[in-house]
Parts: structure tokens; sequence; C-alpha cells
């Protein structure tokens, strides 16, 4: 396993973030325990989870999954890196949603209990919250940390301009602030490269992309499928939507003799900003299909050809100025 730092920080995280959002709801806890054990065996040591995970099971019963997990000791704690999320309403009371610092606080209290842990290496806003100042959200996480309660902070889902604001506003408080942004990126969706990824590099925050396969679009969506988002109605719309590209993309990846959502998770290896993928496995299967991403190796002239497949975009205001 390759490791890298995340961001400007000091952190060591490995190239592969194991997302557990179908854990406890979607993958039962025996086979969700089982599936982190192998991906620490693998050296991976970056977790991410959110308060809000387990859905159909209920909010926060990812995180207690996460929690009876690590209460089998093992050093599972001391050697995984965990991160989590704060933003989504946990109850339909008005101040258990957003980024007040009331919720910031007691919900990282929450999810430690749930974790069954004294402390969260990185706490993550899952959105951006336009109606809370950023004085108001990094004195809460200037509280955590004192406490150590949280270790580093990261986002999801910001624009770049948030970016800099929140950690133009740390900076003024002597803070270290965002070490991270959670970005929505993959060969499918590439918005991020216009102005996300470039002040991510320059600001030193380390790119942690979701969705890498498109919702399974790029895992081979165009062969035959029983049941799984592939089969859904808004999955097939889609699929038509981008067919042609679908079929040279499956086309690329049998020259290359590998699967589709190993290539696309590998690509996302190769982009410079990028610090580590998030796979989302709900079986062993698809866990160890992440794994062979970080064997393939794409030369620059297979690159090329993706962007030819999957047009990017130019750092702004490049792609659209003179």
């Amino acid at each position: 396993m390759d490791y890298t730092h995340l961001g400007r920080s000091g952190l060591s995280v490995s190239r592969l973030c194991l997302g557990t959002m179908n854990f406890g709801w979607k993958t039962e806890e025996a086979d969700s325990h089982a599936i982190m054990d192998r991906a620490l065996a693998e050296g991976i040591n970056f977790f991410d989870t959110a308060n809000v995970y387990g859905f159909e099971a209920g909010k926060g019963r990812t995180e207690e999954v996460l929690g009876s997990w690590f209460a089998q000791g093992g050093q599972r704690r001391e050697k995984t890196v965990l991160a989590t999320k704060v933003y989504g309403g946990m109850s339909d009371w008005p101040n258990d949603t957003f980024l007040s610092a009331r919720n910031i606080v007691r919900a990282c209290e929450a999810s430690l209990r749930r974790l069954g842990t004294d402390w969260i290496d990185l706490y993550q806003f899952h959105h951006v919250d336009l109606r809370t100042p950023w004085e108001e959200i990094w004195q809460a996480c200037e509280t955590l940390v004192a406490q150590g309660k949280v270790l580093y902070v990261g986002s999801s889902n910001h624009a770049a301009w948030q970016l800099v604001a929140a950690n133009a506003a740390a900076a003024r408080r002597h803070f270290l602030g965002l070490v991270s942004e959670q970005s929505h990126y993959n060969l499918l969706t590439r918005h991020v490269e216009l102005e996300v990824l470039p002040a991510a590099r320059h600001l030193g925050i380390g790119v942690i992309p979701w969705s890498p396969l498109a919702g399974g679009l790029l895992a081979g969506a165009l062969e035959k499928a029983e049941g799984g988002r592939r089969g859904e109605e808004r999955n097939r719309k889609r699929i038509e939507q981008h067919r042609a590209a679908l079929e040279a993309w499956e086309g690329f990846c049998r020259e290359l003799g590998q699967q589709p959502a190993d290539v696309g998770v590998a690509w996302l290896l190769h982009q410079a900003g990028v610090t580590a993928p998030i796979v989302g496995p709900r079986t062993m299967e698809q866990l160890e299909g992440g794994l062979r991403a970080l064997e393939i190796r794409l030369t620059d002239d297979q690159l090329a050809r993706l962007d030819e497949i999957f047009p990017g975009y130019r750092p702004a205001p490049v792609e659209y100025a003179w």
C-alpha cells in the first residue's frame, strides 16, 4: 500500500479510502467487520463515514457498526485514520442540522459515543452552510481540537471560493483550517477541475473523490446486470444519455484487460491533487476490485485517450477566457 500526506498536514493516509456508507443497512454487521478487517490487513488505514449513514436502519447505525468493530481491539482503532461528517439532520428539531457551533459540538459528542472512541481524526463538514459564519464554525472546531476530540478538519461538497473563505477565516484565528475536501469527481463528473482542484492544490487541501464510478455507470453498466443501481430507472436514463462514451469506455477497458470499475478508480489515482478516492464496497468482492486499481498504471497516451472519451476541463479561467 502506498501512503501520502492528507493535504498539507503531516497525517499519512492510504491512497484508497474505505467508504462505509453501506455498512449496517445494505451490508450486515458481520460482513462489514470482515470487509474492514481485510481493508486494514491490506494497508488501507483511511476509513470514511458520516453521522447520518444508516438510512433505512436508522441514522447513526453505520457509526455504531464501526464502533463495534473498534471494540474488538487488536489495535483496530489505533491503526485507523477515522473520518466522519457533520451537517445532515439527525432529527426534526431545528438545531440538529447544519453547522452551528451547537450542532458541531453536540454532533461530535454523539458520533464519539456511537463510534466508541475518544477522538475523530478527520471531522468533515458534509456540506456547505451559507448561513453560519466561518468565525462561529471555527470557534466550535477549536474547542473540539483543544479537548482532543478532533485532530483535523475537512470539508465536503464545497466550492473553491468557499475553501478560500474558510481557510482565510481560519488563518485570522491562527487555526490550521481545512486539510481536505471531499468532492464528487469521476470521469463523467469533472467540474471540480475548473476551480476546486486548482484551489485545493494552492491551499494545500487534499481532495478525496466520492462516487468514483459515477453511481455504477463506470463499472460496466452496459453489461447485463440484475438488480442493483444499474437496474434503476434513473440509471437506465443516464446510460442512454452517455451510451456512446460508455461504449468507448468499456471497449478501452477490454483492450487493457481490466475491469472498468478498477480502471475508473485508477484514473483518479493519476490525477494531480487527489489524495485518496473513496471506494465504498457492499461486498468483499467489490473491495478486492478497489485494491486491484492500485496496480493499474496508465500511460500518457492512455490518459489522453480517456480525455477524448470523457472530456474534462482546464483550470478556470483558461477553460472559457481568451
